[in-house]
Protein backbone atom coordinates (compact mmCIF):
# COMPACT_ATOMS: atom_id res chain seq x y z
CA UNK A 1 0.00 0.00 0.00
CA UNK A 2 1.19 3.25 -0.97
CA UNK A 3 1.22 6.42 1.22
CA UNK A 4 0.53 9.77 -0.66
CA UNK A 5 -0.04 13.04 0.90
CA UNK A 6 -1.22 15.88 -1.44
CA UNK A 7 -0.07 18.93 -0.27
CA UNK A 8 -2.19 22.55 -0.62
CA UNK A 9 -4.80 24.58 0.30
CA UNK A 10 -8.01 23.16 -1.71
CA UNK A 11 -7.43 24.86 -4.83
CA UNK A 12 -8.77 23.15 -8.13
CA UNK A 13 -5.10 22.02 -9.07
CA UNK A 14 -5.03 20.13 -5.91
CA UNK A 15 -8.53 18.58 -5.89
CA UNK A 16 -7.85 17.72 -9.41
CA UNK A 17 -4.79 16.63 -8.39
CA UNK A 18 -6.71 14.20 -5.95
CA UNK A 19 -8.97 12.91 -8.40
CA UNK A 20 -6.21 11.63 -11.00
CA UNK A 21 -4.16 10.07 -8.23
CA UNK A 22 -7.48 8.10 -7.50
CA UNK A 23 -8.36 7.20 -10.69
CA UNK A 24 -4.60 5.80 -12.33
CA UNK A 25 -4.29 3.97 -8.86
CA UNK A 26 -8.08 2.18 -9.39
CA UNK A 27 -6.97 1.93 -13.15
CA UNK A 28 -3.97 0.24 -11.90
CA UNK A 29 -5.10 -2.05 -9.25
CA UNK A 30 -3.14 -0.23 -6.45
CA UNK A 31 -4.27 0.17 -2.51
CA UNK A 32 -3.42 3.66 -1.34
CA UNK A 33 -4.15 5.68 1.29
CA UNK A 34 -4.56 9.43 0.31
CA UNK A 35 -4.32 12.45 2.98
CA UNK A 36 -4.97 15.79 2.05
CA UNK A 37 -2.31 18.46 3.97
CA UNK A 38 -3.56 22.07 4.11
CA UNK A 39 -1.67 23.22 6.80
CA UNK A 40 0.65 25.16 6.00
CA UNK A 41 3.15 24.34 8.68
CA UNK A 42 3.13 20.61 7.63
CA UNK A 43 3.48 21.85 3.97
CA UNK A 44 6.78 24.05 4.54
CA UNK A 45 8.35 21.24 6.62
CA UNK A 46 8.13 19.38 3.00
CA UNK A 47 10.15 21.98 1.43
CA UNK A 48 7.03 22.37 -1.09
CA UNK A 49 7.47 26.08 -2.21
CA UNK A 50 4.12 25.76 -4.90
CA UNK A 51 1.28 23.65 -4.68
CA UNK A 52 -0.16 21.42 -5.13
CA UNK A 53 2.84 19.02 -4.22
CA UNK A 54 3.13 15.40 -3.93
CA UNK A 55 4.61 13.40 -1.19
CA UNK A 56 4.62 9.27 -1.70
CA UNK A 57 5.74 7.15 0.75
CA UNK A 58 7.56 10.01 2.03
CA UNK A 59 9.70 11.28 -0.81
CA UNK A 60 8.45 14.72 -2.54
CA UNK A 61 7.49 13.55 -5.82
CA UNK A 62 5.75 16.31 -7.32
CA UNK A 63 5.54 20.25 -6.48
CA UNK A 64 3.20 23.17 -8.52
CA UNK A 65 0.73 22.32 -10.58
CA UNK A 66 -1.17 19.64 -11.70
CA UNK A 67 1.51 16.79 -12.52
CA UNK A 68 0.70 14.73 -15.86
CA UNK A 69 -1.17 11.63 -15.78
CA UNK A 70 1.98 9.78 -17.23
CA UNK A 71 4.01 11.18 -14.48
CA UNK A 72 1.44 10.05 -11.70
CA UNK A 73 1.09 6.65 -13.33
CA UNK A 74 4.71 6.46 -12.71
CA UNK A 75 4.45 6.19 -8.97
CA UNK A 76 2.44 3.13 -9.57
Amino acid sequence: MKNIKVLGSGCANCRNTIRLIEEVAAANGAQIMLEKVEDLQQIMTYGIMATPGVVVDGTVVHAGGMPARSKVESWF
